[in-house]
């Protein structure tokens, strides 16, 4: 595989940070929403409402991330012909978080609403496994490629 498909491991932390800032905020929002009929619930929504402004400024970083991903990993690498169904899935992913978080922000009907935020959910919290299996496969589809190379240059 070309070392141009390769994140740059700032570029990859950068992206991991981003995701697990979503992940854990998003988490704990779920948790500290839940708190808000309790004795204490006015303390638990302004908990919940800082968790939400984080979550929304994580949001704008990981679009930028997810932005500058498209030429220098998604083209790339598809051209390649490799990990694409992964890859695919992981946009498909992406692209259903947008839309959702679009129209929780945006959804003035209180019929959708709790549709969408039970999707949006859902595909947060499938995300991390998501991106995990994309990660171990390429790695995977890396050292095959690797080692098909080494048979290749081997003398007979």
């Amino acid at each position: 595989m070309p070392a141009a498909v390769q994140l740059d491991p700032r570029f990859r932390w950068a992206l991991y940070a981003a995701f697990s800032t979503l992940f854990v905020t998003g988490v704990a929002w779920l948790s500290t929403d839940r708190l808000k009929d309790s004795a204490n619930g006015e303390t638990w929504q302004a908990v919940s409402a800082s968790l939400l402004t984080i979550h929304g400024g994580a949001t704008m970083v990981t679009l930028l991330l997810l932005g500058a991903l498209f030429p220098v990993h998604i083209q790339r690498i598809w051209r390649t012909r490799k990990n694409r169904v992964t890859g695919t899935v992981m946009v498909i992913f992406n692209i259903i978080l947008i839309a959702t978080a679009f129209g929780l922000y945006y959804a003035g009907s209180d019929t959708l609403r709790p549709w969408i935020s039970d999707l949006h959910i859902a595909a947060g919290l499938f995300l991390p496994p998501l991106i995990l299996i994309h990660v171990v496969a390429g790695r995977r589809s890396r050292r095959t490629e690797k080692r098909r190379r080494i048979r290749i240059a081997e003398p007979t």
